[in-house]
């Protein structure tokens, strides 16, 4: 019987990745006609001066989305290795890459290169390496590549920084966090900045070192959501309920996992709250945390779809895959 139900079909399935992969790619040169004005917009482009300093570089807008799909691609084949290598799906899975690609789709302004998506692929590399130092005695090698990728992703993207207090709870959790760990993770996280010093004082353009400092103090408006596009509403809308359901999952089938996943998916939960968090307080930043809120809300969502096999599961699947199409339709129309 569960052989029978679309959902075992589509998250067990062979051609499942490439058929999504096939069916995004379409949908990504259909916006690109429909929407070929569609810019990011000063007032949300958001990321550090450095960020826009390097962006204003780039080429025409069909550029500009070439490089974001194949950042967004990168990411999906991390998602994969991530499981592979840890487990967090108890299966060889790549269902969270299908959801994630299906999820940054229906948002057309997402197709477009924005800072926290060079930020998105440098916190799935750091989540690798904290995930790695589970119960290590000598841990400070992977904690110095963890931070030293968030260090990376935060000279774009000062906010990412904020993460590095979970980080440090998330390692003490993981019984990883030690003196040396410790000076390991806070050596990571000062080497990219180390380097962008001396870059900034042999050019003698040490405004580039101080900025991101700068702006990670500067909050704006909090918690003003009037500056929220209605895409953003429903999309933030979308993700909440399947981040709250999904969650109820992992706490109610908890005992199925190892104590080790289920730090990992803890973890993995209390980052996505935070994250939702951090766009409440800073709605003017959604564009470039949303790529980072999808990541972890892909997996949890995968961990749903691939380990329920009941005749609810089904129907809510169902009813997910329905919501993806109306919002994507509706995301293009409010965009128009």
């Amino acid at each position: 019987m569960r052989n029978k139900r679309l959902q075992s079909q589509v998250t067990a399935g062979r051609w499942t990745l490439p058929l999504v992969v096939l069916i995004c790619t379409l949908c990504w040169v259909l916006t690109l006609f429909l929407l070929p004005d569609l810019t990011p917009s000063l007032d949300k482009e958001g990321g550090s001066t450095i960020w826009q300093s390097v962006h204003s570089l780039l080429l025409p807008a069909w550029v500009n989305r070439i490089i974001s799909y194949l950042v967004y691609a990168v990411i999906g084949y991390f998602l994969i290795e991530l499981n592979n290598r840890f487990t967090i799906i108890r299966m060889r899975a790549s269902v969270q890459t299908v959801i994630y690609f299906l999820l940054i789709t229906v948002c057309p302004e997402m197709h477009l290169l924005y800072a926290g998506d060079i930020a998105a692929l440098a916190f799935l590399i750091s989540i690798y390496f904290l995930f790695k130092s589970y119960q290590q005695s000598q841990a400070s090698d992977n904690l110095f590549y963890s931070f030293f990728f968030i260090g990376v992703g935060s000279i774009f993207f000062p906010q990412l920084t904020v993460l590095s207090v979970l980080w440090l709870l998330g390692a003490h959790r993981f019984q990883s966090l030690t003196p040396r760990s410790f000076c390991g993770a806070i050596l990571g996280w000062i080497l990219p900045y180390w380097i962008l010093f001396g870059h900034a004082f042999f050019y003698d353009q040490m405004e580039m070192f101080y900025l991101p400092f700068y702006e990670l103090a500067t909050f704006g408006n909090i918690f003003n959501l009037e500056v929220l596009q209605p895409w953003e509403f429903t999309t933030l809308g979308f993700l909440l309920v399947l981040f709250i359901v999904s969650t109820a999952h992992c706490i109610v089938a908890g005992f199925e996992d190892k104590i080790r996943t289920r730090a990992y998916l803890q973890f993995l939960i209390e980052l996505t709250a935070f994250l939702f968090l951090l766009i409440a307080l800073q709605p003017i930043q959604c564009n470039n945390l949303l790529p980072l809120l999808m990541i972890t809300s892909s997996i949890l969502i995968g961990h749903l779809f691939a380990l329920t096999n009941s005749k609810t599961s089904n129907v809510f699947f169902i009813i997910t895959m329905i919501s993806l199409i109306l919002l994507f339709g509706f995301n293009i129309w409010t965009l128009l």
